[in-house]
Order: C-alpha cells, then sequence, then structure tokens
C-alpha cells in the first residue's frame, strides 16, 4: 500500500490502516519451501478475525457520529481517525453515516482551521469518497457537498479531490469541462498546486485519452544495462489484478524453469508472471496521499524486514520489497549511476524511458507524485482476512486480495486454524533473488494498457513474443 509521508518523523516511520505504526523490528526469514512448511500465524484463526470484524463493526453506531457530540476539535482527533478508519473497513450505507460525513464535509468551507481539524477532515473526504464510489445513486448528499466544495473552498486539494471523485463517478464529459473552467476560474494560479493541476491534466485526458504508446516499446527498453526490471501491467480499471513480469539483468524475461528447480519440469517458454492488487482502498486517484498506486517508473532496493506479529495484520507474513519514486530520500541509487534521490527535470525523468512512451503523461505520474511528496510504496502482502474489508463485488478474482493505501498487495491466505494457505511473496522475493542476487536492485515500471480482464496475460505474452 502506499502511505502517507509525514514530514519530521524518521525514515522508516509511517501511516498505516488509519493508525500510525513504528516501522521498526527484525528480519523474517522466507521459508524455502512454503507448501511443506504449513506454519500458523496466531493473529489469522478464524476467532480473532471475526473479533477484529466486530470490533470494526460496533465503531459504526450513530452515537458515535454525533457532532454535538464529538465536535471537530482538536481533542476530538483521534476519536474520528479511528472512527473513519472504521467506516472505511464496514463501508456502511447507512443514511446516519452519510448525514455525519455531509456535516464533516460542510466544514472545509470554514477559515482557520487547525492542522488537527485538516488532518480529520482530509480523512472525511477520502472516505467520503470512497462511499460515494462504492453506489453514487445512494450517496446524492455527498455529491451535492462535493460540487459545493469546488464552488466555494478555499483549499485547492479538497476542490481537485472532489472533481476527481465526481470523475470516478461517471460525471459526463461536458459537466466535468464546466467544473475544470470554474476551477480555472477560482484559482487562476492553479498550476502552481501540483494536486489541482495534475487533477486538471487527468481530467482532461479522460475527456480525450491519449493513445498508449506499444507495450512491446516499454519491454524492449531498458532503463539501466545490467538491472533488473519488473514490469506491472495494469487496466484502468484497478479492482482487477495487475500482472507482473520481470527481466533479468542480462535483458531476458525470466521463465518458471529459471526461477526454481522445483519447477524444472515446467515448459520452459512460460513465463514467469505474478498477479499484484494496486487498488487503494479509498479508491483515490493516484495523485492523493492513501490513493492508488501511480503508474511510471520506481526504484527497487532491496527489502524492509517485517517488523513482528504486531504488523502481522497490515503486512502479512514476510519481508517488504523496498520502492522509491522520484525526490524521495533514502533512495542509495535513484538515477543509474548517481547516488541518492533523483533530483531532476521531467525530462531527465522521461530519458529513463522509451522514445514512444515519453509523451505519454500517465506514465509521468511517479515523477508528479514524489514532487507532490507522496513515497513509501512497498510491496507486501497482507495479512488482513479477504472478509476483513467490505467488497462490492466478491465474484471479481480480485476479491481475495485486500486494497492498500497506495502499494501493490500480494495474495496471501490463511485458513481457519491459521495455517497458511497460499502467499505470493516468496515467490516475487526468490524471483528478484534470482535475477538480482540476495541485495537485489533495479526499477520496477507500472503501466494500465487497454485490454479484456481475460486477455491481459495473453496479451503481456504478445507482447513480450515480439521481443
Amino acid at each position: 500500500m502506499r502511505y502517507l509521508r509525514t514530514s519530521g518523523l524518521a525514515t522508516g516511520i509511517y501511516f498505516l490502516w488509519g493508525l500510525w505504526f513504528p516501522n521498526s523490528g527484525w528480519c523474517g526469514n522466507v521459508p524455502p519451501n512454503l507448501s511443506e512448511s504449513g506454519f500458523r500465524q496466531p493473529q489469522a484463526t478464524a476467532s480473532l478475525r471475526i473479533q477484529q470484524k466486530l470490533e470494526q463493526q460496533a465503531k459504526i453506531s450513530p452515537d458515535n457520529y454525533d457532532l454535538q457530540r464529538y465536535p471537530l476539535t482538536d481533542a476530538n482527533e483521534r476519536h474520528w481517525r479511528k472512527l473513519l478508519w472504521a467506516t472505511a473497513v464496514v463501508s456502511p450505507q447507512e443514511p446516519s453515516v452519510t448525514a455525519a460525513l455531509s456535516q464533516l464535509l460542510a466544514l472545509t468551507n470554514q477559515p482557520n482551521l487547525s492542522r488537527s481539524q485538516v488532518r480529520t477532515l482530509d480523512m472525511a473526504m477520502q472516505v467520503s469518497i470512497q462511499l460515494y464510489l462504492s453506489h453514487p445513486a445512494n450517496e446524492t448528499a455527498l455529491e451535492q457537498r462535493f460540487l459545493e466544495i469546488i464552488e466555494s473552498s478555499p483549499e485547492a486539494r479538497w476542490v481537485a479531490m472532489s472533481l476527481s471523485g465526481l470523475a470516478k463517478a461517471g460525471m459526463p464529459p461536458d459537466a466535468l469541462q464546466r467544473l475544470s473552467q470554474r476551477i480555472y476560474q477560482r484559482f487562476p494560479q492553479g498550476s502552481e498546486d501540483l494536486v489541482l493541476q495534475t487533477t486538471l491534466r487527468d481530467i482532461a485526458d479522460s475527456i480525450a485519452p491519449p493513445p498508449v504508446p506499444p507495450l512491446q516499446d516499454l519491454f524492449n527498453w531498458t532503463i539501466a544495462p545490467g538491472q533488473p526490471q519488473l514490469y506491472v501491467i495494469c487496466q484502468s480499471e484497478r479492482q482487477a489484478l495487475c500482472i507482473s513480469v520481470l527481466k533479468n539483468r542480462q535483458g531476458r524475461f525470466l521463465r518458471l524453469s529459471d526461477a526454481t528447480a522445483k519447477m524444472a519440469e515446467t515448459p520452459a517458454e512460460r513465463l514467469w508472471m505474478a498477479p499484484l492488487y494496486l487498488q487503494s482502498i479509498h479508491r483515490l486517484a493516484w495523485n492523493f496521499h492513501r490513493g492508488e498506486t501511480p503508474q511510471g517508473i520506481y526504484r527497487i532496493e532491496g527489502i524492509i524486514p517485517q517488523p513482528d506479529s504486531q504488523f502481522f495484520r497490515a503486512y502479512g507474513q514476510f519481508p517488504l520489497i523496498n520502492l522509491f519514486v522520484p525526490f524521495e530520500s533514502g533512495v542509495r541509487e535513484f538515477l543509474p549511476g548517481r547516488r541518492g534521490a533523483f533530483t531532476g527535470t521531467l525530462d531527465n525523468y522521461l530519458s529513463l524511458l522509451p522514445p514512444s512512451w515519453r509523451q505519454y503523461r500517465p506514465i509521468q505520474q511517479t515523477y508528479w507524485a514524489g514532487k507532490i511528496g507522496r513515497g513509501l510504496f512497498r510491496i507486501h502482502g497482507s495479512g488482513e482476512s479477504p472478509e476483513f474489508f467490505a467488497k462490492t463485488q466478491p465474484t471479481l478474482p480480485s476479491y481475495n486480495w485486500n486494497p492498500t493505501l497506495g502499494c501493490l498487495s500480494a495474495l496471501e491466505l490463511y485458513d481457519a486454524t491459521g495455517k497458511i494457505q497460499r502467499a505470493d511473496m516468496p515467490k516475487i522475493l526468490n524471483a528478484l533473488r534470482t535475477v538480482g542476487g540476495r541485495h537485489f536492485s533495479g526499477y520496477l515500471v507500472v503501466v494500465e494498457i487497454p485490454s479484456d480482464p481475460q486477455a491481459l496475460e495473453s496479451d503481456i505474452e504478445a507482447a513480450i513474443a515480439n521481443f
């Protein structure tokens, strides 16, 4: 998931699932034979999962949403943040919840809000977008608030979030154009606010979508000779699973027989692939904190040890893969041969891409996300039960994968006794170690392509066949 960067905190501290968790801890080892290890995780037993779910549902009480009882004050920040996270998890379609969120959003027009109040309203906006996009026809009160925010809120970020949410819900192009023009009138210097600027660009691109360059060109290109490249290919609807494929240091795509000697009997021509889920729980766009995983280039640099059982529910059982976007601190070497974080221009970033992709704006998202302040992206599993989060379409192939706050989610499943049944992180970690060694580094590219959900794998295979 993507974790919200917080200035002033030490590296390795981030927000997760609406609570603060310090990423201190120790290394967890990948079992060499997961199917034979059969290890158990006490927190994954059915009884504890049911208890955890009931605890969240118990918070969804009309009394807890009472703004007379819990006004928007600094003293009540913890109450509202815990309640809003429970709302995100349960995703209730209750009139009392909608009414309370509508009252909170009405406060976005107030001047001189404290930092605590702004944080609470940020989360209220995020959860409101989530509920609205789950059932737009049932959330007309929230839709009206978004329109009012666009018309009168002084905060460009909330205006951008409102416009983005309305667009994701399917607002007609002519209405989106009118709202965009109104925003340009209200914020004549809007280009100075990167969140608003990128949102307006996205709206323009949604009305007249640019053609996606050939995927084959992306596969044929090498960002840095001698370094592995992991590609994550998605569709625009992030509720669908994405597919990852991996190139080794010699520029050859990994096959199953390369990845593990135990699969040597598999036909050599079969590609190594791993599914990943890149949907934000709030369904926010990529340029908002806690939004979906941006498209574009990431630097891969090793792992972050899975801290301990305290963090199991959020991250799962295995180490997390460390990803960096441009401008993010902590990276050893983002640009090939240049130490430290990427600090260059957009042209410097585009030079890492094949020529046919350099004018395609969606592939620039990690550049702008880094400028906006997003960071701390990871690939990780999830110790949460698939039933923990409310999901509107349980028949989707992605049902067992859990949403994140922006990271890339790998499948991790346990039975009622807490015994692990399937985990994709060992597969991904072992593949990266196969092509990059124990302390692997390289690049990851996330991109959306137009494809039928049933044909995504074959479309990837066809592009690689012409590699």
